[in-house]
């Protein structure tokens, strides 16, 4: 009986693990929404640099149209959502022309369309080369996948165009030393990179040790990309800092492209001469250049967010309250840490001293 009992019970959780998992699903949350609390559309925001979106594949099948946090909550409640994270510069589509009859419960008064929008299958909810849903009802095992920086697209380790003898830059935790990821496709418009020294780039691991390919190209290009403050493009001079011609960039990959594993701060190297500037309009990749493009910086605007929202919700809170009712609130809590921790004390002492 008492074998069968300690099968079935659950494992117990702590009080401390429980909050810090709850706190931790919060920021995980915060982060990739941005700390955007969902209460206004924001549409009147335009184009912005990078917000959570999200597809509803109730009112637009076809995956044509995104909505932001606000309305996927407020206008589309109950409704199949497929949460597509962050998407760069992109405008709330709900209640527009492509919800037919349907209009936005928060701001109804917007164009017909959002020209600048961009759409992939992922708005369909599927992702990688292979066209399949996340999570696969089909899958065995649901495996975590890597996105480009470029399209945004999500990709399936085993579909992302390596060789046989290379592998995902990870260490040996199997964490990722890379920044960004760009895929294969998208590879062939950035080969512009492959004119940059292979400091760059993560080092790519092949299971055979030999050298990569994608490096041959760049070992003649100096490792020194003129003056530090050329390298984190601060300069705009008309000298190109890599010190090629453009027209080098169509024949810098002659190969079939391979997909490219980034480095840390890679994009503060990439140069900013006019000519350079003209070559990421013309290829559509200028947002490159800003700073806010990217995931990290995002990511530290929600937390910079979050935390504000919270010193003001305590502050509210507080200002609320009298005098005395503050003095009883603070005396309250550090009484309760007293209590619990002599609880815990003697819990533990009890079990050591072999009660349990």
């Amino acid at each position: 009986m008492t074998d069968s009992f300690d099968e079935e019970s659950e494992p117990t959780v702590s009080i401390k693990e429980y909050l810090k998992d709850v706190e931790e699903q919060e920021l995980e949350a915060d982060l990739v929404l941005g700390g955007d609390e969902g209460k206004e559309c924001t549409y009147n925001n335009g184009y912005m640099k990078r917000q959570a979106i999200f597809s509803c594949l109730t009112c637009t099948p076809d995956g044509n149209a995104g909505i932001c946090t606000a309305c996927s909550l407020s206008c589309h409640d109950g409704h199949e959502i497929v949460e597509l994270w962050t998407k760069r510069n992109f405008r709330c589509d709900c209640g527009n022309s492509k919800f037919g009859e349907f209009f936005c419960k928060l701001l109804p008064g917007k164009d017909v369309e959002n020209p600048e929008n961009r759409y992939s299958h992922n708005f369909r909810g599927l992702y990688c080369s292979c066209g399949r849903p996340f999570p696969d009802p089909d899958a065995e095992e649901q495996v975590e996948m890597i996105q480009c920086c470029v399209c945004e697209d999500w990709y399936h380790d085993d579909h992302l165009g390596l060789e046989s003898s290379d592998m995902i830059p990870r260490d040996e935790e199997g964490e990722p030393i890379y920044e960004d990821f760009i895929c294969q496709c998208c590879a062939s418009v950035c080969s512009f990179l492959m004119l940059y020294p292979p400091k760059v780039f993560a080092p790519v691991p092949q299971k055979d040790k030999a050298i990569m390919k994608e490096k041959e190209v760049a070992e003649n290009v100096p490792l020194s990309l003129g003056s530090s403050e050329e390298t984190n493009g601060a300069s705009s001079s008309e000298k190109c800092i890599i010190g090629l011609k453009l027209s080098e960039a169509a024949s810098a990959n002659t190969e079939k492209s391979k997909p490219m594993f980034l480095c840390k701060n890679w994009r503060e190297a990439l140069c900013r001469c006019p000519g350079c500037v003209d070559l990421y309009n013309q290829k559509g990749v200028a947002f490159l250049l800003d700073k806010e493009d990217t995931i990290a910086e995002y990511e530290a605007m929600a937390k910079q967010k979050r935390e504000m929202f919270l010193e003001k919700q305590s502050s509210e809170f507080l200002t609320k309250l009298g005098q005395i009712e503050k003095m009883e609130i603070l005396t309250g809590i550090a009484d309760f840490k007293n209590e619990l921790q002599s609880f815990l004390g003697s819990v533990l002492g009890s079990i050591q001293g072999g009660y349990f």
